[in-house]
């Protein structure tokens, strides 16, 4: 994933934030080993790591990406950096999340200091300290929000999963990179959808956890957020 980060056009810091827990001992190892900053906060209040690690690291704007996305392609982080930045002053928060249209596991979200400072002061709720963002988006008359769609009108974001959070993910990711990586290591979003089209058995891996998200914990806590936003059952 960090090799996948570094591949973005635009001049970035990469920093590993991880929680001082001693669990994650083994990913501040990884992070010295391959040379990657490591800011080491609170486990659960991941507004206050983040808000540390970029307030340690002298962010001029803060990139959030989500480490359960190993399959992110650097193209769409440019593209959500290349409309923040052809919007100078414009906007305090962009994402490609509200809406979602892009394959679950290629979030992107950007904010100013000025604006991860302002939800680390005023966010008090346990599911905005634990996703760091919430305050903002749900905040929408404090916070200036802009958001980029998946061109061509497409919407992957319920039917298309590359993010992590269950064995059947790492089966699907791991046999992704098999077919992919040797050949083109900075294979795109596309490269993903044509080979899911081609081998649609590589797709039915973790299908059934296609459009499972955090948000069907919190329906009842988030008025941005709809039931058909996620999937509260699986099968």
């Amino acid at each position: 994933m960090i090799e996948r980060l570094q591949m973005i056009a635009h001049k970035a810091q990469v920093v590993i934030a991880t929680s001082e827990e001693s669990a994650d001992d083994i990913i501040a190892q990884e992070a010295d080993t391959i040379n990657v900053p490591c800011y080491r906060g609170s486990l659960n209040n991941l507004l206050d790591r983040h808000y540390q690690a970029a307030k340690k690291y002298n962010a001029a704007i803060v990139l959030k990406i989500p480490s359960d996305c190993p399959l992110i392609d650097p193209r769409i982080i440019d593209q959500v950096l290349d409309f923040y930045f052809a919007h100078p002053g414009d906007y305090d928060y962009v994402s490609n999340l509200h809406p979602a249209t892009f394959p679950d596991g290629n979030d992107v979200e950007i904010m100013t200091m000025a604006c991860i400072e302002k939800a680390w002061t005023e966010a008090k709720r346990p599911l905005e300290l634990e996703h760091t963002t919430p305050y903002i988006w749900e905040n929408q008359e404090n916070f200036r929000i802009g958001n980029v769609i998946w061109e061509a009108g497409k919407d992957y974001s319920m039917s298309h999963r590359f993010t992590i959070d269950y064995e059947a993910d790492y089966l699907f990711i791991k046999r992704v990179f098999e077919e992919l990586y040797p050949g083109k290591p900075d294979f795109a979003c596309e490269d993903i959808i044509n080979l899911l089209e081609q081998q649609p058995e590589i797709y039915n891996i973790n299908a059934s956890y296609a459009g499972v998200n955090w948000y069907r914990n919190h329906l009842d806590e988030l008025k941005t957020i709809s039931a058909e936003q996620t999937k509260v059952t699986l099968g």
